[in-house]
């Protein structure tokens, strides 16, 4: 049995974090800069013992693992050093001449204090350690609490936090459910969980208690829609490829598919198709289910299915293992959507994406993240200006399939013609919505979790010479200094008719995007120039040396 982290030790790593983060050590970017480079290389020198770990807790292939756990870390942790000056750096807000000329108006980036960290077991590694970073990067003393289900990885963590990073900064603690209610019964200054809504629900009434700040990084119901205009073979892999990686136990894979009636029956066939080749007759790489009490909830819920087995449903609860299924002529009400299935079980619904969308509006709990199947070549928008208002100017075009789903729908996140690719956009926040969660984090969004955005002004004393009406005993015949001037020019009795929209200011898709263009076209002329000078140059070249010649010869 996996011995946890005493009571005692556990007090004793709580304070020295508080006091530690008193000192202000963990505020200096040197020190946070330093601890970064610790963690790359913790990643690095310890890679096949990571994989290992990973092997061991969920059988999961080593391609896999570089691909879900490491290549994550190690990206996320070079953005994290080389941007570390520019995310901690004071901001100047956009705040006039007496707060900002005059008042020298400042944004600070500071850290929250101590942070507790709870990881998942089904990414235990990268769901643990890519907060990390944001909460060092931050300048956050951190607690970290890896979940006790994948105790390779768990002990392998235990192992190389201590050896790696600031012991008086960065700890970690073992526990199961027991240990962890004890944990949060002491006061954090943030708390970022990922895991399951249920769980969610104990650490939100735990935190309320304190008033803890929240990252909530859960899982939802999330579909994928496929229409009739779909590229079924290509829909089926993708969505197969989805499902199968992890054995299905991730927050963004395919909960279910709604699937047109004119591409029902050859959806079902290709995804059948596409599962049997990515098993390839064997479990080699192909992961387990976590535990036993996970293998029978997803027993029980497709013992009850009124659906069909198409293909798969073989299991052995002695490995856990777990086939990829197929179920088809599922309805809404069947038990395999009565709750997040988060395993290898893929029940297809009849229906056209109308019905779908409806479904999904209606549903409580959000989708962390939504497909969207479609042909490109059909369904095109005949409203440019609808599209452009939604869509970087610089795609060529978007079906009104899109939009339709898009505007009756929502979703942490959206993924078209493909799976899961929205959680790997560099630079954007990811992070669910309603059920699946709330916060978002991934590079500077992750940085924002850990940090208070502090506002510091400095007036100068002889602003009184101007401003000294401000004071006791008030004078209404003032209020014409501070009065508020209509500058946008609109006008009483506007209708909903009358209004304007714009396609955005300066900060919006339609703006950046004309600047990129703008980027795109200096360059072409630039590029021109230098070459169109270097013929000139060479072609002056030349006729010097002629003349140069002839005065030679002469």
């Amino acid at each position: 049995m996996t011995q946890y982290t005493s009571a005692k030790e556990f007090e004793s790593a709580y304070s020295a974090l508080f006091s530690t983060f008193a000192t202000g050590k963990t505020k200096d970017l040197k020190w946070r800069k330093w601890q970064l480079k610790q963690v790359w290389w913790m990643i690095i020198e310890n890679e096949a013992e990571i994989l290992d770990a990973l092997s061991s807790d969920l059988n999961r292939h080593e391609f896999e693992s570089h691909g879900a756990d490491l290549l994550g870390l190690k990206t996320d942790t070079l953005e994290h050093i080389e941007h570390l000056e520019e995310w901690t750096a004071d901001e100047i807000p956009d705040a006039g001449v007496i707060f900002g000329t005059l008042g020298k108006a400042r944004v600070r980036k500071e850290p929250l204090g101590v942070a507790l960290i709870i990881g998942a077991w089904n990414f235990p590694f990268l769901l643990l350690l890519q907060p990390m970073l944001a909460a060092i990067a931050a300048g956050c003393c951190v607690m970290l609490k890896p979940s006790e289900l994948a105790e390779a990885s768990q002990a392998l963590l235990v192992s190389l936090i201590p050896r790696y990073l600031d012991p008086s900064a960065i700890c970690i603690v073992t526990g199961g459910p027991a240990e962890t209610g004890r944990i949060l019964e002491h006061r954090f200054n943030h708390i970022f969980f990922t895991g399951s809504s249920k769980v969610a629900r104990f650490i939100t009434a735990a935190a309320a208690k304190h008033l803890t700040p929240l990252v909530l990084e859960l899982g939802g119901q999330g579909p994928a829609i496929v229409t009739a205009s779909a590229d079924v073979d290509l829909a089926a892999k993708r969505i197969a490829y989805g499902k199968f990686m992890n054995a299905g136990q991730i927050c963004l894979s395919i909960n279910h598919v709604f699937a047109d009636p004119v591409v029902y029956d050859e959806l079902v066939e290709r995804l059948s198709f596409w599962f049997a080749k990515f098993m390839d007759g064997s479990y080699d790489g192909y992961c387990k289910i976590i535990n036993e009490r996970n293998f029978d909830r997803l027993a029980s819920l497709l013992d009850k299915t009124q659906g069909k087995l198409v293909c798969g449903g073989k299991r052995d609860r002695s490995t856990c293992f777990f086939d990829p299924t197929v179920v088809r002529d599922v309805t809404t009400s069947d038990s395999l959507l009565s709750e997040e299935l988060f395993g290898p079980i893929l029940p297809v619904i009849k229906a056209n994406h109308v019905d779908a969308y409806k479904t999904i509006a209606s549903e409580k709990a959000w989708n962390i993240h939504l497909l969207y199947t479609s042909s490109p070549r059909s369904n095109r928008s005949s409203t440019r200006v609808s599209v452009l208002r939604y869509y970087h100017p610089l795609i060529l075009f978007v079906t009104e399939l899109t939009l339709l789903v898009l505007a009756n729908t929502n979703s942490g996140g959206v993924t078209i013609n493909d799976v899961i690719m929205h959680a790997g956009v560099p630079n954007a926040p990811f992070g669910g919505v309603g059920d699946s969660g709330y916060g978002a984090y991934h590079g500077f969004h992750g940085f924002l979790c850990f940090t208070h955005q502090r506002v510091v002004v400095a007036p100068p004393t002889w602003l009184d010479m101007v401003m000294s009406f401000r004071y006791p005993p008030y004078d209404l015949k003032h209020l014409s200094k501070v009065a508020v001037a209509k500058k946008l020019g609109f006008q009483p009795g506007e209708q909903i008719s009358d209004q304007i929209i714009h396609r955005g200011g300066k900060g919006s898709v339609w703006m950046k995007s004309m600047k990129l263009l703008a980027q795109v076209v200096i360059c072409f002329a630039l590029a021109r120039l230098v070459l169109q000078r270097g013929t000139l140059i060479n072609e002056t070249k030349g006729l010097w040396q002629g003349v140069a010649r002839k005065l030679q010869l002469s």
